[in-house]
């Protein structure tokens, strides 16, 4: 199975889940995107990451695990989303110390979390994008786009 390259669109609101925010995923090479439902405070913690001058007077649960990584020099690799059964997506951080490579199960919304403070890059499988990838129009005059 190919893999296949994302990056992080955006955080807002979800529409439908009171309470719960749309994590917009972007395919690299392409124009699809992967929105998956995340909690609020998953959507806080990923959206610190992203604006890097906000900085919590303590440590959160990420940032504790990235600085647990540091000391015992741990490296996340990168993010597989791997599985998406009933509408739940389900990741893999690949990390590796002592060029061992190890793989953990972790919630999508914390692997996600995690790749940003480690700069790591987030993949998925092309028939995760092709079964869940939505087309967002970004140019409302050209409706071919």
């Amino acid at each position: 199975m190919s893999l296949v390259k994302l990056s992080i669109k955006g955080i807002s609101y979800s529409q439908t889940q009171n309470g719960a925010y749309a994590l917009i995923l972007n395919e690299v090479d392409g124009d699809r995107k992967l929105p998956i439902v995340i909690g609020a405070f998953e959507a806080q913690s990923i959206a610190i990451a992203l604006e890097k001058e906000i900085k919590p007077p303590r440590p959160l649960p990420h940032d504790l695990f990235k600085n647990f990584a540091d000391r015992f020099d741990i490296v996340v690799k990168q993010i597989i989303i791997h599985k998406l059964v009933d509408g739940v997506f389900y990741s893999s951080i690949i990390c590796e110390r002592d060029k061992i490579e190890e793989i953990i199960d972790a919630r999508t919304s914390d692997a996600i979390a995690l790749a940003l403070r480690f700069n790591a890059p987030i993949f998925t499988y092309k028939n995760i994008l092709d079964k869940a990838g939505i087309f967002l129009k970004s140019n409302p005059l050209n409706p071919e786009k």
